[in-house]
């Protein structure tokens, strides 16, 4: 019985600490994040070299705030690129990819000072092949774009009142996104 009194109490204690902290991003919030990317199913057989590592940058600005009581919804700009190369026996081809786009977020503060959400980003995908060494009858560029969408969530932890680290798990140009976040 004891020990059901204090889990209970422990719990109740919880909740109200949860309850109580301030959200880390609020309605006119204006953020920066600066990421580099890990992990991608694209360019990762033996001959595969990374010639530009993945490197993302978005800017978000809180929109509207009490949404289910401590929610805000943020939009904002997206930019990201890569660049490999394949290339086995001087022949192959460098890749670039590049997208441009607009993400929605949705903010709930969970524990102080950590910014988690979840969000959609709509863009355009730019990529770019260059093939090279003979690899098809003769040198070829060609390019190839259009829409692009994914479905991500994300944190950003507050280790001062302006800057924080923030990851992102979900698909721009690699599956995880890890960096810093400004807010200005």
């Amino acid at each position: 019985m004891k020990k059901l009194l204090l889990f209970s109490a422990f719990v109740y204690l919880t909740v109200i600490q949860l309850v109580a902290q301030e959200p880390a991003f609020v309605k006119g919030n204006k953020v920066v994040n600066l990421g580099l990317g890990i992990g991608s199913n694209l360019y990762t057989e033996t001959y595969y070299r990374t010639m530009f590592p993945p490197v993302s940058a978005s800017f978000e600005v809180g929109v509207t705030d009490h949404i289910l009581e401590k929610g805000v919804i943020g939009a904002g700009g997206y930019l990201a690129g890569t660049s490999y190369k394949y290339q086995y026996s001087n022949k192959g081809w460098n890749t670039t990819n590049i997208i441009i786009g607009a993400r929605g977020n949705f903010h709930y503060p969970l524990v102080d000072k950590l910014d988690t959400y979840t969000g959609l980003m709509v863009g355009y995908g730019i990529k770019r092949i260059e093939y090279f060494g003979g690899y098809t009858d003769e040198n070829y560029t060609g390019s190839s774009s259009g829409i692009q969408w994914a479905w991500f969530i994300g944190g950003r932890y507050y280790f001062r009142e302006n800057l924080a680290v923030m990851a992102e798990l979900g698909y721009g140009v690699t599956y995880i996104n890890i960096g810093i976040a400004l807010k200005l």
